[in-house]
């Protein structure tokens, strides 16, 4: 064996082993936040027919629960039981897609002590957050005026009226589980203390992530990045697509490119694509989960999920005008942020947790 091949075997068998560290994390700290607030959750997705707050109680849920994918899947088994109707869980779902972010952020949040790839890392993680709100903010009216996404999604749910799936398992979870499994049983299934050792490795992780991938990336795979996987927007993508259906989380997915981001490998306007592919890749599994309750109701909203996702990518990805806002919009926030860090925390918990939290608590205060 040539001395050359030995240190890029290494560096791979070192990056596979602190990606699954990352990869594990993640999947602890989501179920550690689904410990500690499931059952607010679904009490919450329960409670309303305002459009206004049943986006709030979106974003909210999913930001406790830190997955779109649940808080939808959990709408369709809502709706399928009747418990919500459809013109009430159309919000709840768009907002859960602006909540499913914060795993990303708090992932940008391991670089703040290095202030480039902290401003770098931070305007990646929350681009699709000013894409979301853009896209809530001209689609909600244009909903609740004509109606469209629950018409289109309709005439999908008819083609599959009837189609049953047995659930695919997340080849990712199968991976991770024995290992989310032990940590949860050493730690007794305590959800604060599940959460802190989740944030450990996941910090941990990505700073030995960030270094590999200078070492391993930077040298030898940068060219076959930018030429192959994010050669243009439409590859972009389309990967990111692939993986969030392949992965069933697009908090990982986003999350996976976030260290490339910091360290310099991925620009803002590469990662726009991809992380509009997530988006759509995202509603894959709330679709299979209605497909095997067989009911129409629950069907229509999964496809309105997904037809949401797609309206916002032919709106923004086409014109460069529009795609530009969101990223100007994050690489101000970023700059911020990077000169006084606290703002990127103030960011984080106004955007997911205060707002939402004040306007659920408002609203049910109002009509006790």
């Amino acid at each position: 064996m040539s001395p050359n091949k030995t240190p890029l075997a290494l560096s791979i068998a070192e990056l596979l082993g602190v990606l699954y560290c990352f990869f594990v994390s993640i999947e602890l700290m989501g179920v550690s936040l689904r410990l500690f607030g499931s059952g607010f959750a679904e009490q919450l997705i329960r409670t309303t027919a305002n459009p206004l707050v049943g986006l709030f109680i979106g974003l909210l849920t999913t930001s406790i629960i830190q997955s779109s994918s649940v808080t939808t899947s959990m709408v369709v088994a809502l709706v399928a039981g009747g418990v919500v109707p459809i013109a009430n869980a159309i919000p709840i779902v768009l907002g859960a897609n602006i909540g499913t972010t914060i795993t990303n952020t708090l992932v940008s949040l391991a670089f703040i002590t290095r202030k480039e790839e902290f401003r770098r890392a931070f305007s990646c993680s929350i681009v699709d957050d000013f894409f979301n709100l853009l896209a809530v903010a001209i689609f909600i009216p244009l909903e609740m005026t004509t109606g469209y996404l629950q018409w289109i999604s309709s005439q999908m749910c008819r083609l599959f009226s009837g189609v049953g799936l047995i659930k695919i398992a997340s080849p990712l979870k199968l991976i991770t589980r024995p290992a989310v499994d032990l940590l949860l049983g050493v730690t007794r299934q305590n959800s604060i203390l599940s959460l802190i050792v989740a944030l450990v490795i996941l910090f941990l992780s990505l700073k030995l992530l960030v270094s590999l991938l200078k070492k391993l990336v930077v040298r030898r795979a940068e060219r076959f990045i930018h030429e192959y996987l994010f050669k243009n927007i439409l590859r972009a993508m389309l990967l990111g697509f692939v993986l969030t259906a392949v992965i069933q989380s697009s908090s990982v997915t986003l999350s996976l490119i976030v260290p490339l981001a910091g360290a310099g490998i991925l620009t803002l306007e590469q990662m726009f694509p991809y992380a509009m592919g997530a988006n759509i890749g995202t509603p894959v599994t709330a679709i299979m989960a209605s497909l095997v309750t067989g009911s129409p109701a629950a069907i229509t909203i999964a496809f309105v999920h997904l037809n949401f996702n797609i309206s916002g990518a032919i709106l923004f990805l086409p014109f460069k005008a529009l795609r530009r806002i969101p990223i100007y919009c994050s690489n101000w926030i970023a700059e911020v942020a990077s000169n006084a860090r606290k703002y990127a925390i103030i960011y984080l918990f106004i955007i997911f947790y205060i707002i939402p939290g004040f306007i659920v608590l408002l609203w049910r205060w109002l009509i006790v």
